[in-house]
């Protein structure tokens, strides 16, 4: 009896192994990236052989994640990872949530949880990508550029065409990684918001099912108990006790338990700038690094990947790895300053999936 391959999914495997073809409810094909499950050791964080978070989902431990190789357009309603096209942009956090969920149980827009998983995994290998950071190229790479398909104005290009980029916009620097996580167009991230400057999250990778709300109002939402990392349900106010919130302090973003310069606008800092005070005890902290928050003892993150925050709003949710006009981000770069409406047209998404765990 003949063999009944799927030829379209073999031919992506031959020229990318690890990438697979995953088809939706509206039988549409994206190109994704297995990131199979990994431990805390093989991150490169301690001889726990515990499994990342990222890996968790409804309690339940899953083989593997998968992520879009391409920032996504939108077709019929749905988002899709392709190669070549201009990346969609323009929707804001709830509406790119939308493109993902519609394509069926197990699509989620890119948690955040999942950016902290690649960023470590990259940190690891000893390799950041690089990406459209400086008007269609990266500030270090003056001969590399990609296909536009945006211009920003009299500035020059803005968007460029998913995938065009070097290898070195990669995040394993093969054909086979992800595609333009650092610059491009910042990126919607699931599963965690502020709420007047205490971080909340979706427990573990849960933000990967749609049947956890992440709408304002949500009981999914929860805060992280500073003293063991537990999860605990808000107040709602930003103030429930004990809990991680954003502190600014000498114009840096500082974790704590308090809030003492509290500004509804938006601060910037690096990565190697943000920094936990005394009240942040080692269970809160591995969410922060896991997350991607926090930089993990030992790191020695390159120049630049800027973060801003917003500690006085009443909600503020995420976005991550700049965009095309912010030379000094990369793939630690997060942007916590805009609410949950906020649409610009250097802001989009990339959709994720998972087998969802069965009872």
């Amino acid at each position: 009896m003949a063999a009944n391959f799927d030829l379209t999914n073999l031919a992506v495997t031959g020229l990318a192994p690890g990438n697979e073809l995953l088809y939706d409810n509206a039988g549409m094909p994206s190109i994704m990236v297995k990131i199979p499950k990994m431990t805390y050791k093989q991150l490169g964080m301690g001889e726990s052989t515990a499994v990342h978070p990222a890996f968790i989902v409804n309690g339940t431990e899953v083989d593997a994640i998968y992520i879009s190789k391409y920032l996504n357009i939108v077709q019929d309603g749905r988002a899709y990872s392709i190669g070549g096209v201009d990346p969609a942009a323009g929707m804001n956090f709830d509406q790119a949530r939308q493109y993902c969920e519609a394509k069926g149980e197990g699509w989620h827009c890119m948690t955040r949880i999942e950016w902290g998983l690649i960023l470590r995994w990259c940190i690891a290998n000893g390799f950041l990508p690089k990406g459209n950071t400086s008007f269609g190229k990266h500030p270090s790479e003056n001969v590399y550029k990609a296909i536009p398909t945006y211009k920003d104005g009299d500035k020059g290009t803005g968007r460029t065409a998913t995938g065009t980029g070097p290898l070195t916009w990669y995040h394993d620097q093969t054909p086979s990684g992800i595609a333009d996580l650092t610059g491009n167009i910042w990126e919607w991230s699931g599963g965690v918001r502020m709420v007047y400057g205490e971080l909340q999250i979706l427990a573990n990778n849960n933000g990967a099912d749609s049947a956890h709300s992440q709408s304002a109002t949500s009981a999914e939402w929860k805060a992280i108990n500073a003293a063991d990392g537990t999860l605990i349900t808000p107040n709602g106010s930003g103030t429930t006790s004990g809990s991680v919130k954003a502190d600014h302090i000498n114009n840096k973003l500082v974790w704590s338990t308090n809030i003492t310069v509290k500004k509804d606008e938006s601060d910037y800092e690096t990565e190697a700038q943000i920094e936990c005070d005394s009240t942040i005890k080692d269970g809160a902290k591995l969410w922060l690094y896991n997350l991607g928050f926090l930089e993990y003892p030992g790191d020695t993150l390159e120049d630049g990947n800027g973060c801003w925050f917003n500690n006085g709003a009443a909600e503020r949710c995420f976005s991550s790895g700049g965009s095309w006009s912010n030379s000094s981000c990369g793939l630690a770069s997060f942007s916590g300053h805009g609410p949950r409406s906020l649409t610009w047209a250097n802001l989009g998404f990339r959709s994720a999936f998972v087998k969802l765990p069965t009872a």
